[in-house]
């Protein structure tokens, strides 16, 4: 049974062993991505001299300066908006080509507006399809070979590492739990010889990467297979009467301070929402009859959240969705991300995130090397034999 068990292990490991390495080395470069784009990038994020006094001006004004900084074919379609009076607005413009092969074919554009939201002077626009994070995000999510190629490859590689996991973890099983080998299944003994402690390595650091890998590998097929999302968040569901009822029991009207309701909306959730660090807008054609804005508490945390529903028509709030009212499996659904990168729990979990992620990345290579290891020695076997 073991031994089957390990001829599983192995060559599913040696058929996924590069590609979970390269998934494992971009995840921990992402961890921290977000603290490190603030960092290396203040031109585009900070406002040099920033005025707490002064208001933003109209979403539709700062609209207009963004797409006239792009090219004519380049359309923005979503703006991210910091409150922090020393942040600049995010206006997006993308377009992709799902069929493509290649990162630079699919991807038609990709550019990101900064904007001073205070005097609408754009401090710079980025071709994101070039910028150092981007490039390691698409490489995590398809290896830089496009949606169509690399992200099937990607995918099945993390549902056969969840395979490596549970295997590993019965080969790591110690027969007897005392003596040498019961302590080398906990700790490596640096004294003993290299291909011992690379072995020692690999079952040391597979057994404390386990559950957290497991998290990132189940994560991951969340974002892989949106039938298994789905399928999990449906059956959490299950554990949970229905969601608090966040519909508004009479459409509440909103003031009207602007011509166009697009800014009245988004006036409205800057003043009723003071403490997000974050909102975000999916834009919409001029004939859709809602305006939807997601405010999210934490700037670094996608899954705290409340999402405001307005009515053009009726110039009303309609509904308020709200990620604490959620039922349990749809509260994990929209924890996914936050799990996956290490954000839900701040810095702490970031640290943890990035350790395991280099922990993952070295299993395929210590892997490797046992294998090689044994191919030699089997090898010289075979032909000392003969």
């Amino acid at each position: 049974m073991k031994s089957s068990i390990l001829w599983l292990h192995k060559w599913l490991g040696i058929i996924t062993g590069i590609v979970v390495c390269i998934l494992s080395l971009t995840g921990c470069i992402y961890t921290f991505q977000d603290e490190i784009k603030l960092w290396v990038y203040p031109e585009k994020y900070y406002i040099a001299h920033a005025d707490n006094a002064t208001a933003p001006l109209p979403l539709s004004t700062l609209l207009s300066n963004a797409q006239s900084s792009l090219e004519n074919n380049q359309k923005i379609t979503r703006v991210d908006l910091y409150p922090a009076k020393d942040r600049t607005w995010i206006f997006r413009a993308i377009k992709t080509d799902e069929e493509a092969f290649g990162h630079w074919n699919y991807f038609r554009y990709y550019k990101r507006v900064f904007i001073n939201p205070y005097t609408g002077e754009v401090q710079q626009v980025e071709n994101t399809k070039t910028e150092f994070f981007q490039l390691v995000l698409q490489l995590h999510l398809n290896l830089l070979l496009g949606k169509k190629y690399g992200h099937a490859l990607v995918s099945w590689s993390t549902a056969l590492f969840i395979i490596i996991l549970l295997s590993g973890i019965i080969l790591w099983w110690p027969k007897k739990w005392k003596g040498k080998n019961f302590r080398r299944s906990f700790w490596v003994d640096t004294k003993v010889k290299w291909k011992r402690l690379n072995h020692d390595l690999h079952n040391v650091i597979g057994f404390y990467s386990l559950f957290i890998a497991l998290a990132f590998a189940i994560t991951g097929l969340a974002f892989a297979f949106p039938g298994f999302k789905k399928t999990y968040i449906d059956t959490f569901n299950l554990f949970q009467k229905e969601a608090t009822s966040t519909k508004l029991p009479v459409p509440t009207p909103i003031p009207l301070a602007y011509e166009k309701f697009q800014d009245n909306a988004l006036h409205y959730s800057l003043k009723n929402y003071p403490q997000a660090e974050m909102l975000s807008i999916r834009l919409k054609k001029e004939t859709e009859p809602e305006i939807d804005i997601q405010i999210r508490r934490y700037e670094k945390r996608s899954g705290v959240f409340d999402w405001l529903y307005f009515d053009k028509k009726r110039a009303a709030l309609k509904q308020i969705k709200s990620g604490e009212n959620l039922r349990l499996g749809d509260k994990l659904g929209t924890l996914n991300y936050d799990i996956h990168t290490g954000s839900i729990g701040g810095l702490t979990t970031k640290i943890i995130t990035f350790t395991i992620s280099l922990f993952c990345a070295s299993l395929p290579i210590t892997g490797y090397i046992i294998w090689l290891n044994k191919s030699k020695k089997a090898k010289k076997k075979k032909r000392l034999s003969t």
